[in-house]
């Protein structure tokens, strides 16, 4: 057990016994509210917590993605021989003996990328550069969209409509996250 979740616990259990000494003569509780007072202060603190580690779990990860780009970048420009063979696998450029992840595969794919992408064009992509991953899924457009539309929700893509209309996503960069940051501080 971590230190943290150890510590939330002695919280919970600490202010759990401070409710059973509010009980009076008769062994009753003085009122439910005052039962579930702490419970619902240390649920607070819980759910405080787990908002800030998912937004920093958001970041990590388009930061990580914009490090990745700019590796996948500079193999792009000199060629993979550059890189060591854990670099290599580390950007997802070669493969690593056990199939890629669905989720991982797209964040590669909007990563490189560079630009919006539809579902189609991210399936076609998947199709050329990873088939067997594309294949384990019966309707793989539908899967696509909605990994798609959760990595949107984990802050590591957007989704907008492309010139016909259609909706296209792309990746966040650190970049692109500053300069949102950065004209909304100017608005």
């Amino acid at each position: 057990m971590s230190v943290h979740a150890a510590t939330l616990r002695n919280s919970i259990a600490t202010d759990l016994m401070g409710t059973a000494a509010m009980a009076t003569d008769n062994g009753q509780f003085s009122g439910r509210m005052h039962a579930n007072a702490p419970v619902q202060a240390v649920l607070r603190q819980a759910q405080e917590e787990l908002r800030g580690l998912l937004q920093q779990r958001a970041d990590l990860m388009r930061r990580i993605g914009t490090v990745k780009q700019t590796i996948s970048g500079l193999a792009n420009l000199f060629g993979d021989e550059i890189l060591s063979e854990e670099l290599l696998h580390l950007v997802d450029r070669r493969p690593s003996g056990r199939q890629a992840g669905f989720t991982q595969s797209c964040r590669v794919l909007l990563m490189e990328a560079g630009q919006p992408l539809s579902v189609r064009e991210v399936c076609a992509r998947m199709g050329d550069r990873m088939p067997d991953v594309l294949r384990r899924h019966k309707d793989p457009l539908a899967s696509l969209t909605t990994v798609l539309n959760r990595l949107v929700e984990y802050g590591e893509a957007r989704s907008a409509m492309d010139a016909r209309g259609r909706r296209a996503w792309e990746w966040i960069s650190d970049e692109a996250k500053e300069t949102k940051q950065a004209e909304t501080v100017s608005l």
